[in-house]
């Protein structure tokens, strides 16, 4: 089962926040392990920016949180799923 998210957050890295919360059933503020123990926050808010740049909508950045694989596209759309 996967959770996507998109369109409320003010960054990307706010979106896989948010979208892991949801998928949690807690607050953002309630996660005990902080994204950047996962990625650069601010690297993965400049990659996707700079995709949708370009429009690519091919372009997907993949790496695991919280124990999920999360998925963010260029347009800033998030997916959160199981990891296998």
């Amino acid at each position: 089962m996967s959770v996507t998210a998109t369109g409320h957050a003010e960054s990307p890295s706010q979106a896989v926040v948010e979208a892991v919360a949801e998928r949690e059933g807690v607050d953002p503020t309630d996660l005990t392990v902080p994204l950047y123990d996962a990625v650069d926050p601010e690297a993965l808010d400049a990659v996707v920016q700079e995709a949708l740049k370009y429009d690519d909508p091919s372009f997907r950045i993949e790496f695991r949180y919280y124990g999920y694989t999360i998925s963010v596209s260029a347009d800033g759309s998030v997916e959160v799923s199981e990891t296998a």
